[in-house]
């Protein structure tokens, strides 16, 4: 019995270390075909629209309820001390460095990575990739390069409008429930947000960009044959996406701000 138990947790970590490898292969290959013709630039746009401009609604709703909130706790938590007036230069740096890119990265993730394995998972059943590849064209470099691309060049635009409207959140709150006046509210927003506080989380999001798409491209490439393999596909993508987007964000917290 200890022998079998000892073998179920090896058996898992290997699985684990191989799974692993597997997707920094993976991700090593997209990143190698990034700089290599041909550029399949309608894809890219299309992608764009899907990641981009089609997530802004629910990143707009998450950063402004989460500047609402943000703005409450921190005046309650701070009229214990008589410190209200940190306020607005603490949701500003809240959301800029943290809030606005992990819970922006977090929804991007289960609306795109979702999608992204969905379709290429049904692509890989209904036999399209091998049809790409019986027309010469490798399914990485159709599939996959333009979405991780439009994923890494939107989240971060998706980041900075959830920044500003988290921020816009904040100050409602301050303003018409809390009681501070307006103009003092912005001028602290403004004299206590440094350009790396948002640089920080633009940064974030290019790399939250690149986690998502690459998983939603692995798990979809990867599916077993089947509806419910497409759908196991789904759901694995997603988790594991959101799962790195926590790891990654403690990660470059550590580098950009561990001094």
């Amino acid at each position: 019995m200890i022998g079998r138990f000892f073998a179920t947790i090896g058996r898992f970590v290997l699985d684990g270390l191989a799974g692993a490898g597997s997707i920094a292969l993976f991700a090593l290959n997209i990143l190698s075909h990034l700089v290599r013709p041909p550029f399949y630039w309608r894809e890219f746009l299309q992608s764009v629209l899907q990641i981009g401009w089609l997530s802004l609604p629910v990143v707009g709703l998450t950063a402004v309820f989460t500047g609402a909130a943000l703005a409450l706790q921190i005046y309650a938590g701070g009229a214990r001390f008589s410190a209200e007036s940190v306020v607005p230069s603490i949701v500003a740096i809240g959301m800029t460095r943290e809030l606005g890119p992990v819970l922006g990265g977090l929804m991007v993730a289960a609306r795109v990575a979702s999608s992204i394995a969905a379709e290429i998972g049904t692509m890989k059943v209904t036999e399209q990739v091998d049809a790409l590849v019986t027309l010469s064209t490798d399914p990485t470099k159709y599939l996959a390069v333009p979405r991780v691309l439009a994923a890494v060049v939107s989240v971060p635009f998706l980041v900075g409008i959830g920044d500003i409207i988290g921020i816009m959140g904040g100050w409602l709150v301050g303003t018409e429930r809390l009681g501070f006046n307006s103009a003092t509210y912005l001028k602290n927003t403004w004299a206590y947000l440094e350009f790396w506080d948002v640089g920080s989380g633009l940064v974030k999001g290019a790399v939250f960009g690149f986690v998502i798409a690459v998983m939603g491209c692995y798990y979809g490439m990867n599916s077993d044959r089947g509806a419910q393999g497409v759908g196991r596909a789904t759901k694995t993508a997603v988790v594991a996406a959101s799962v790195l987007i926590l790891a990654t964000n403690y990660l470059l917290t550590e580098v950009f701000f561990s001094s």
